[in-house]
């Protein structure tokens, strides 16, 4: 079993998420400059097995797409095209950034590790990739 690498894709970076290799736990992995998340992902995927790939889907509350669905779209592309062998899944990402903040806030983190948009970023990866493998779970029975 290969690991769960989530993206939360943005405009000049974009946070990243992966599971340990029996998908139990998402942990956030770092947050790369968007120009440089291709080759990013082909180092990381010449060390660890890749199982799939979660991208979150930026949605509007109408569930429409928003203005940044059209970049995510293209980047999805370029993945399947580097990578035609794992399968990339797109997961709703509203509201994550908000909730990054207040699970930092919660966790008692700094005022100065919060205004880092990097860090957001990759606790939004981390909240992408937990809600897809909750969603994923529902269906399976646990003894």
């Amino acid at each position: 079993m290969g690991r769960l690498l989530a993206i939360d894709f943005g405009s000049k970076r974009s946070g990243i998420a992966v599971t340990d290799p029996l998908q139990i736990i998402a942990t956030a992995l770092d947050t790369v400059a968007t120009h440089d998340l291709r080759n990013f992902i082909k180092k990381y995927s010449e060390k660890e097995q890749l199982e799939a790939f979660i991208v979150g889907m930026p949605k509007k509350l109408d569930n429409t797409d928003s203005e940044n669905a059209a970049r995510v779209n293209a980047f999805i592309k370029l993945l399947r095209k580097d990578f035609p062998e794992i399968p990339v899944h797109t997961h709703d990402e509203r509201f994550t950034s908000s909730m990054a903040l207040q699970s930092m806030i919660s966790a008692g983190s700094k005022k100065s590790d919060r205004r880092e948009k990097g860090n957001i970023d990759k606790v939004s990866a981390t909240i992408i990739l937990q809600s897809y493998m909750e969603s994923r779970d529902n269906g399976r029975k646990f003894l």
